[in-house]
């Protein structure tokens, strides 16, 4: 409201309000949480996002919780995403790579030979829960090949998991 005794302030010309804008989102970038920018998720990190999977599964089924985590974007931060797969090693989920779904992978080897799903599947079947060997695999993030682990927890006849770059 225009009041008489306070001067009207002149329209911000669009240099200035691009100046203003940079320099706030720079200032931002600087002072955001590592975690935000770049930085690797954590074994906690991957943890809780396995539990949050398996409660959207219970909640919303299996059909539209493997579309999510494979095609959306809530089960994705920085290089952590999560994969489903059945016991026998077929891929149901996959955060990182669409064309997964649906292969049976189980006969996969890292560059060092490790089978890294049957490693997968031994520990869900066998623990049901916990976090696997190292192996190495692709970094989304990075597009290198890295030493990877991952946490899986058993549901029925499946596995949701989320894993950690350690290099």
């Amino acid at each position: 409201m225009y009041s008489p005794t306070r001067p009207k302030k002149p329209p911000m010309n669009r240099s200035a309000f691009i100046k203003t804008f940079i320099a706030a989102a720079l200032t931002l970038s600087v002072t955001l949480p590592a975690h935000s920018i770049g930085a690797k998720g954590s074994k906690p990190e991957a943890e809780a996002m396995v539990a949050k999977a398996i409660a959207y599964i219970k909640a919303n089924g299996a059909d539209k919780a493997y579309t999510e985590f494979t095609t959306g974007t809530s089960f994705k931060d920085r290089d952590l995403y999560v994969i489903v797969y059945d016991l026998t090693g077929k891929n149901l989920a996959h955060g990182a790579n669409a064309k997964l779904v649906g292969k049976d992978l189980i006969a996969m080897k890292d560059p060092d030979g490790k089978p890294l799903n049957q490693i997968l599947v031994d520990l869900a079947k066998t623990k049901g829960k916990g976090w696997s060997e190292e192996f190495k695999f692709r970094n989304p993030t990075t597009d290198s090949l890295q030493r990877r682990i991952v946490y899986v927890e058993k549901v029925g006849d499946t596995f949701v998991g989320c894993g950690v770059f350690l290099d």
